[in-house]
């Protein structure tokens, strides 16, 4: 932040040149005020620059926007669902022994690029993981840097061979937190749980994002050593940011994002498993293979109750998006207005500041 330029002082040849001291005994008239008035003005601008950049964080936090559509439908090449087809060789099965995260590079759908992709084994049934996964309403008190998530709309799909085996879209709005600064954006999930054991994920581009484009992938497996205790999943990210993000963010999102997200599904899940042997319960199959107590268990076995579920599902979440949308533009409207004053007074402050420059001026030019 450079020091302003006083709005009303003399340019540098219309100033008189003090080239000497004022004789002895006589006492310059401002002189004795000078160092305290420079020392107020400095103090004041330190408090607008760290006013300004209050500002300009908090909108940075609000660029998001609910009825308002993205810049772009997309930029990054989205995942397909389905077995990324990743050979383990001894050395990668003996990490996933120990409990730690395998990484590894995949090639894009497009053949361009490769991809960053993480590999983890948990100790825990497939239906508990997916479970985990699917709790987008609970992401808060799961996944590290999330502040807020919750569903806004939940669209059920016939699976066929014409749309790939979808069987549902999820829309989650989704908030990371990091220090001085929240980042919102909206997912568009789909899921291709019975065919693909997938799920993936884009923006939805019918909102605005804090982040210019993100897409993702979660592949689910029963772990072939111990395909009723165990799973193996496989898991893989892409995140864009503008360029106004700072840059610890970008770090994190880039760095960290691919083994935490692997590492809480682990603990949790892990920990629900744990939570039910000692209840004397887990998860035991039906004829078909299929876990009880699972989100898949009896997905098509009572079609219209599943449907009613599904209806009031999809229209409470609709009625809370309308609702958050309402009070996202309460408390814009609030903010703006706060915005408003504090720059209203940033520029009253800046025009005391200047004038007290100048009036130290014209008094030192008086007492020479």
């Amino acid at each position: 932040f450079p020091t302003p330029t006083p709005f009303f002082s003399l340019r540098a040849a219309e100033r008189p040149r003090v080239d000497k001291k004022p004789p002895s005994g006589v006492r310059s008239r401002g002189s004795a005020s000078f160092s305290s008035t420079h020392a107020d003005a400095s103090s004041l601008w330190n408090t607008m620059k760290s006013t300004f950049l209050v500002i300009t964080l908090t909108g940075w936090a609000s660029a998001s926007n609910f009825d308002k559509p993205h810049a772009h439908k997309g930029k990054l090449v989205p995942f397909q669902p389905g077995d990324p087809k990743v050979k383990l060789d001894g050395k990668a099965k003996n990490i996933l022994r120990s409990g730690k995260p395998y990484q590894t590079q995949v090639q894009t759908s497009d053949g361009a690029g490769g991809r960053g992709l993480v590999v983890q084994d948990v100790d825990a049934p497939t239906s508990i993981v997916w479970e985990r996964i699917l709790d987008y309403d609970n992401y808060a008190n799961m996944v590290p840097k999330t502040a807020e998530s919750k569903n806004y709309k939940i669209v059920p799909h016939k699976p066929t061979k014409a749309n790939n085996f979808l069987e549902k879209e999820i829309y989650t709005r989704m908030k990371v937190g990091f220090p001085m600064l929240k980042l919102e954006f909206f997912v568009r999930h789909f899921l291709y749980l019975q065919h693909h054991n997938s799920l993936t994920w884009t923006l939805d581009y019918s909102k605005e994002s804090d982040f210019d484009d993100s897409m993702g992938y979660w592949y689910i497996v029963p772990h072939p050593d111990d395909p009723d205790e165990k799973t193996r999943l496989f898991y893989s990210v892409g995140v864009s940011m503008f360029d106004w993000v700072p840059k610890f963010v970008v770090d994190f999102m880039s760095s960290k994002a691919l083994t935490d997200a692997t590492a809480w599904v682990k603990k949790y899940s892990e920990i629900e498993y744990q939570k039910e042997l000692a209840a004397g319960g887990g998860r035991k199959k039906t004829s078909d293979g299929q876990q009880m107590g699972s989100p898949m268990f009896g997905i098509f076995g009572n079609k219209k109750k599943k449907e009613e579920e599904e209806r009031l599902l999809r229209e409470a979440a609709e009625k809370q998006a309308v609702e958050e949308s309402q009070k996202r533009r309460r408390l814009m409207s609030i903010r703006a207005g706060w915005k408003r004053y504090l720059l209203v007074s940033l520029v009253l402050a800046l025009t005391a500041y200047n004038a007290a420059l100048f009036l130290t001026d014209v008094s030192q030019d008086k007492s020479v």
